[in-house]
Protein backbone atom coordinates (compact mmCIF):
# COMPACT_ATOMS: atom_id res chain seq x y z
CA UNK A 1 0.00 0.00 0.00
CA UNK A 2 1.42 3.88 -0.70
CA UNK A 3 1.51 6.21 1.75
CA UNK A 4 0.10 9.58 1.09
CA UNK A 5 -3.06 11.42 0.57
CA UNK A 6 -5.22 10.16 -2.47
CA UNK A 7 -7.84 12.78 -2.86
CA UNK A 8 -5.71 15.74 -3.04
CA UNK A 9 -4.39 17.72 -5.75
CA UNK A 10 -4.43 16.01 -9.58
CA UNK A 11 -5.61 12.09 -9.57
CA UNK A 12 -4.98 11.12 -13.25
CA UNK A 13 -7.47 8.66 -15.15
CA UNK A 14 -5.96 6.52 -17.67
CA UNK A 15 -7.78 4.31 -19.90
CA UNK A 16 -8.20 0.40 -19.59
CA UNK A 17 -7.07 -0.44 -23.28
CA UNK A 18 -8.20 -3.76 -23.67
CA UNK A 19 -9.30 -5.58 -27.20
CA UNK A 20 -12.29 -6.56 -28.49
CA UNK A 21 -13.05 -9.27 -25.95
CA UNK A 22 -12.87 -7.31 -23.01
CA UNK A 23 -9.45 -8.53 -22.06
CA UNK A 24 -7.31 -5.83 -20.55
CA UNK A 25 -3.88 -5.22 -21.88
CA UNK A 26 -1.91 -5.08 -19.37
CA UNK A 27 1.46 -3.85 -20.45
CA UNK A 28 -0.18 -1.42 -21.92
CA UNK A 29 -1.69 -0.52 -19.30
CA UNK A 30 1.56 -1.24 -17.27
CA UNK A 31 3.29 1.90 -19.18
CA UNK A 32 0.67 4.42 -18.92
CA UNK A 33 0.89 3.83 -15.05
CA UNK A 34 4.52 3.98 -15.37
CA UNK A 35 3.77 7.50 -17.35
CA UNK A 36 1.90 9.16 -14.24
CA UNK A 37 4.33 8.03 -11.55
CA UNK A 38 7.59 9.70 -13.28
CA UNK A 39 5.52 12.53 -14.26
CA UNK A 40 4.77 13.14 -9.95
CA UNK A 41 0.62 12.87 -10.33
CA UNK A 42 -1.16 13.06 -6.79
CA UNK A 43 -2.99 9.95 -7.22
CA UNK A 44 -3.77 7.66 -9.92
CA UNK A 45 -7.77 6.61 -11.33
CA UNK A 46 -7.77 3.70 -12.57
CA UNK A 47 -11.26 2.29 -13.83
CA UNK A 48 -13.33 4.95 -13.68
CA UNK A 49 -15.29 6.36 -16.66
CA UNK A 50 -12.10 6.67 -18.60
CA UNK A 51 -11.02 3.46 -17.25
CA UNK A 52 -14.03 2.00 -18.88
CA UNK A 53 -15.11 0.09 -15.60
CA UNK A 54 -18.54 -0.62 -16.52
CA UNK A 55 -17.49 -2.86 -19.74
CA UNK A 56 -15.12 -4.71 -18.25
CA UNK A 57 -15.58 -8.09 -15.74
CA UNK A 58 -14.59 -9.14 -12.48
CA UNK A 59 -11.49 -10.38 -13.79
CA UNK A 60 -10.59 -7.91 -16.11
CA UNK A 61 -11.37 -5.33 -13.70
CA UNK A 62 -8.93 -7.26 -11.07
CA UNK A 63 -6.20 -8.21 -13.51
CA UNK A 64 -6.04 -4.34 -14.51
CA UNK A 65 -5.71 -3.36 -10.80
CA UNK A 66 -2.72 -6.18 -10.55
CA UNK A 67 -1.07 -4.36 -13.22
CA UNK A 68 -1.23 -0.67 -11.94
CA UNK A 69 -0.07 -1.79 -8.55
CA UNK A 70 2.52 -3.73 -9.61
CA UNK A 71 3.77 -0.81 -11.50
CA UNK A 72 2.84 1.83 -8.83
CA UNK A 73 3.16 0.39 -5.77
CA UNK A 74 5.09 2.69 -3.38
CA UNK A 75 5.36 5.66 -5.91
CA UNK A 76 1.67 6.86 -6.92
CA UNK A 77 -1.71 6.00 -4.45
CA UNK A 78 -4.05 3.73 -6.59
CA UNK A 79 -7.51 4.79 -6.43
CA UNK A 80 -9.64 1.83 -8.11
CA UNK A 81 -13.16 2.47 -9.71
CA UNK A 82 -15.72 -0.60 -8.23
CA UNK A 83 -18.97 0.74 -9.87
CA UNK A 84 -21.71 -1.66 -10.92
CA UNK A 85 -25.23 -2.53 -10.69
CA UNK A 86 -25.78 -4.86 -7.79
CA UNK A 87 -24.22 -4.19 -3.88
CA UNK A 88 -22.88 -7.81 -3.83
CA UNK A 89 -20.73 -7.28 -7.15
CA UNK A 90 -19.30 -3.83 -5.40
CA UNK A 91 -18.03 -5.32 -2.40
CA UNK A 92 -16.16 -8.70 -4.37
CA UNK A 93 -14.96 -5.41 -6.67
CA UNK A 94 -13.79 -3.40 -3.29
CA UNK A 95 -12.33 -6.76 -1.93
CA UNK A 96 -10.45 -7.85 -5.29
CA UNK A 97 -9.20 -4.43 -5.43
CA UNK A 98 -8.09 -4.24 -1.75
CA UNK A 99 -6.50 -7.70 -2.34
CA UNK A 100 -5.16 -6.62 -5.86
CA UNK A 101 -3.28 -3.52 -3.93
CA UNK A 102 -5.60 -0.49 -3.83
CA UNK A 103 -5.00 2.57 -1.74
CA UNK A 104 -8.79 4.03 -2.17
CA UNK A 105 -12.07 3.00 -3.85
CA UNK A 106 -14.36 4.83 -5.76
CA UNK A 107 -17.71 4.08 -6.42
CA UNK A 108 -20.49 5.51 -8.21
CA UNK A 109 -24.03 4.41 -7.33
CA UNK A 110 -24.79 2.45 -10.86
CA UNK A 111 -28.43 1.79 -11.68
CA UNK A 112 -31.05 0.77 -14.06
CA UNK A 113 -33.78 1.26 -11.92
CA UNK A 114 -33.60 4.02 -10.48
CA UNK A 115 -32.26 4.81 -6.73
CA UNK A 116 -33.73 6.49 -4.17
CA UNK A 117 -31.09 8.48 -1.50
CA UNK A 118 -31.98 5.60 1.10
CA UNK A 119 -31.48 2.65 -1.39
CA UNK A 120 -27.77 4.70 -2.30
CA UNK A 121 -26.73 4.85 1.19
CA UNK A 122 -27.19 1.36 2.04
CA UNK A 123 -25.43 0.30 -1.02
CA UNK A 124 -22.35 2.80 0.13
CA UNK A 125 -23.54 1.56 3.81
CA UNK A 126 -22.40 -2.16 2.51
CA UNK A 127 -18.93 -1.28 0.58
CA UNK A 128 -17.67 0.55 3.39
CA UNK A 129 -18.39 -2.75 5.94
CA UNK A 130 -16.55 -5.08 3.22
CA UNK A 131 -13.06 -2.78 3.00
CA UNK A 132 -11.25 -0.93 4.99
CA UNK A 133 -9.94 1.59 2.19
CA UNK A 134 -10.66 4.98 1.71
CA UNK A 135 -13.61 5.71 -0.49
CA UNK A 136 -14.19 8.07 -2.40
CA UNK A 137 -18.17 8.86 -3.69
CA UNK A 138 -18.69 9.30 -7.31
CA UNK A 139 -21.35 11.87 -8.36
CA UNK A 140 -21.28 11.40 -11.82
CA UNK A 141 -25.19 12.19 -12.39
CA UNK A 142 -24.62 12.33 -16.09
CA UNK A 143 -23.61 8.74 -16.97
CA UNK A 144 -25.21 7.37 -14.03
CA UNK A 145 -28.47 9.38 -13.66
CA UNK A 146 -28.36 9.60 -10.15
CA UNK A 147 -27.90 12.89 -8.01
CA UNK A 148 -26.47 12.93 -4.55
CA UNK A 149 -28.54 15.24 -2.29
CA UNK A 150 -26.85 17.37 0.39
CA UNK A 151 -28.39 15.38 3.31
CA UNK A 152 -27.49 12.01 1.73
CA UNK A 153 -23.48 13.40 1.38
CA UNK A 154 -23.67 14.51 4.99
CA UNK A 155 -25.02 11.08 6.47
CA UNK A 156 -22.70 9.12 4.02
CA UNK A 157 -19.67 11.53 5.43
CA UNK A 158 -20.44 9.81 8.77
CA UNK A 159 -19.59 6.56 7.68
CA UNK A 160 -15.97 5.98 8.63
CA UNK A 161 -14.47 4.96 5.66
CA UNK A 162 -15.90 7.78 3.18
CA UNK A 163 -13.43 10.29 3.04
CA UNK A 164 -14.01 12.45 -0.56
CA UNK A 165 -16.39 13.18 -3.36
CA UNK A 166 -16.02 13.34 -7.07
CA UNK A 167 -18.00 16.24 -7.94
CA UNK A 168 -19.45 17.26 -11.68
CA UNK A 169 -18.81 20.55 -12.87
CA UNK A 170 -21.54 23.14 -11.01
CA UNK A 171 -24.27 24.30 -12.76
CA UNK A 172 -23.54 28.28 -13.14
CA UNK A 173 -20.37 27.61 -12.10
CA UNK A 174 -20.31 28.73 -8.63
CA UNK A 175 -18.01 26.36 -7.55
CA UNK A 176 -17.33 28.63 -4.29
CA UNK A 177 -20.77 28.63 -3.36
CA UNK A 178 -20.83 24.58 -4.02
CA UNK A 179 -17.18 24.25 -1.89
CA UNK A 180 -19.01 26.41 0.75
CA UNK A 181 -21.94 23.84 1.19
CA UNK A 182 -20.44 20.81 1.05
CA UNK A 183 -17.79 21.90 3.50
CA UNK A 184 -20.73 23.34 5.97
CA UNK A 185 -22.47 20.27 6.53
CA UNK A 186 -19.91 17.37 5.67
CA UNK A 187 -16.04 16.85 6.53
CA UNK A 188 -15.40 15.34 2.99
CA UNK A 189 -12.27 16.39 0.35
CA UNK A 190 -13.91 17.74 -2.18
CA UNK A 191 -12.63 17.84 -5.77
CA UNK A 192 -14.33 17.93 -9.46
CA UNK A 193 -13.90 16.32 -12.83
CA UNK A 194 -15.24 17.75 -16.10
CA UNK A 195 -11.56 18.82 -17.47
CA UNK A 196 -12.64 22.09 -18.78
CA UNK A 197 -13.14 23.39 -15.35
CA UNK A 198 -9.84 22.37 -14.11
CA UNK A 199 -8.31 26.36 -13.47
CA UNK A 200 -12.08 27.04 -12.34
CA UNK A 201 -12.24 24.29 -9.61
CA UNK A 202 -8.58 24.38 -8.55
CA UNK A 203 -8.59 28.65 -8.37
CA UNK A 204 -11.90 28.39 -6.24
CA UNK A 205 -9.94 26.33 -3.74
CA UNK A 206 -11.35 22.51 -4.64
CA UNK A 207 -9.37 19.53 -3.20
CA UNK A 208 -8.72 17.74 -6.06
CA UNK A 209 -9.27 17.26 -9.80
CA UNK A 210 -9.64 14.23 -11.75
CA UNK A 211 -8.86 14.35 -14.71
CA UNK A 212 -9.64 12.52 -18.04
CA UNK A 213 -6.19 14.21 -19.76
CA UNK A 214 -4.33 13.89 -16.95
CA UNK A 215 -4.57 10.21 -17.49
CA UNK A 216 -2.28 10.43 -20.43
CA UNK A 217 -0.87 13.87 -20.49
CA UNK A 218 -0.18 14.33 -17.17
CA UNK A 219 2.59 17.34 -17.24
CA UNK A 220 0.64 19.65 -18.95
CA UNK A 221 -2.40 19.10 -16.47
CA UNK A 222 -0.16 18.71 -13.52
CA UNK A 223 1.14 22.69 -14.00
CA UNK A 224 -2.14 23.59 -14.66
CA UNK A 225 -3.31 21.78 -10.98
CA UNK A 226 0.05 22.76 -9.37
CA UNK A 227 -0.76 26.67 -10.83
CA UNK A 228 -4.17 27.08 -9.42
CA UNK A 229 -2.90 25.39 -5.50
CA UNK A 230 -0.57 28.45 -5.51
CA UNK A 231 -2.76 30.81 -6.36
CA UNK A 232 -1.35 31.81 -9.61
CA UNK A 233 -4.39 32.82 -11.61
CA UNK A 234 -2.62 34.27 -14.48
CA UNK A 235 -0.57 30.75 -15.21
CA UNK A 236 -4.22 28.67 -14.82
CA UNK A 237 -5.15 30.92 -16.88
CA UNK A 238 -3.03 30.83 -19.73
CA UNK A 239 -2.87 27.14 -19.11
CA UNK A 240 -6.61 26.71 -19.61
CA UNK A 241 -6.23 29.08 -22.61
CA UNK A 242 -3.81 26.39 -23.95
CA UNK A 243 -5.87 23.44 -24.15
CA UNK A 244 -9.23 24.99 -24.89
CA UNK A 245 -8.60 23.65 -28.20
CA UNK A 246 -8.96 20.05 -26.95
CA UNK A 247 -11.40 20.75 -24.30
CA UNK A 248 -14.18 22.14 -27.42
CA UNK A 249 -13.12 18.42 -29.00
CA UNK A 250 -14.47 16.74 -25.53
CA UNK A 251 -17.73 18.24 -25.40
CA UNK A 252 -18.20 18.03 -28.98
CA UNK A 253 -17.33 14.40 -29.33
CA UNK A 254 -17.05 13.34 -25.52
CA UNK A 255 -13.61 12.96 -23.86
CA UNK A 256 -13.54 9.16 -23.89
CA UNK A 257 -13.70 9.15 -27.23
CA UNK A 258 -11.39 11.74 -27.77
CA UNK A 259 -8.70 9.93 -25.33
CA UNK A 260 -8.54 7.18 -27.42
CA UNK A 261 -7.55 8.99 -30.64
CA UNK A 262 -4.81 10.62 -28.38
CA UNK A 263 -3.65 7.53 -26.91
CA UNK A 264 -2.71 6.51 -31.02
CA UNK A 265 -1.78 10.16 -32.11
CA UNK A 266 0.91 10.27 -28.96
CA UNK A 267 2.33 6.85 -30.03
CA UNK A 268 1.16 5.34 -26.39
CA UNK A 269 -1.04 2.28 -27.73
CA UNK A 270 -3.48 1.20 -30.01
CA UNK A 271 -6.82 0.64 -28.55
CA UNK A 272 -10.29 0.81 -29.83
CA UNK A 273 -13.62 1.75 -27.39
CA UNK A 274 -15.72 -1.19 -26.03
CA UNK A 275 -18.46 -1.61 -28.08
CA UNK A 276 -21.11 -0.13 -29.12
CA UNK A 277 -18.76 3.16 -28.80
CA UNK A 278 -17.15 3.89 -32.37
CA UNK A 279 -13.82 5.69 -32.81
CA UNK A 280 -13.89 8.71 -34.19
CA UNK A 281 -14.18 9.06 -37.87
CA UNK A 282 -11.90 10.95 -39.79
CA UNK A 283 -12.92 14.58 -39.84
CA UNK A 284 -13.24 14.33 -36.31
CA UNK A 285 -9.82 12.97 -35.35
CA UNK A 286 -7.91 15.55 -37.82
CA UNK A 287 -9.81 18.03 -35.19
CA UNK A 288 -8.93 16.42 -31.70
CA UNK A 289 -4.90 15.85 -34.05
CA UNK A 290 -4.89 19.81 -34.46
CA UNK A 291 -6.00 20.68 -30.77
CA UNK A 292 -3.24 18.04 -29.30
CA UNK A 293 -0.24 17.82 -31.62
CA UNK A 294 0.71 21.37 -29.90
CA UNK A 295 0.72 19.72 -26.54
CA UNK A 296 2.56 16.40 -27.15
CA UNK A 297 6.24 17.86 -26.55
CA UNK A 298 4.83 18.87 -22.73
CA UNK A 299 2.56 16.70 -22.14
Amino acid sequence: MTTGTPFRGLSAFPLTPADEHGRVDTETLARLVERLCEAGVDSIGLLGSTGIYAYLSREERRRAVEAASECGRGRVPLVVGVGTLRTDHAVDLARDAEAAGADALLMAPVSYTPLTQDEAYEHYHAVTGASGLPLCIYNNPGTTHFTFGIDLLARLSRLPTIRAVKMPLPAGGDFAGELASLRGRTQLAVGYSGDWGTADAMLAGADAFYSVLGGTLPRLVLALVRAAQAGDAEEARRLDGVLQPLWDTFKTYGSLRVMYAILDVAGLGRAEPPRPILSLKAEARKQVLAAVEPLLASG
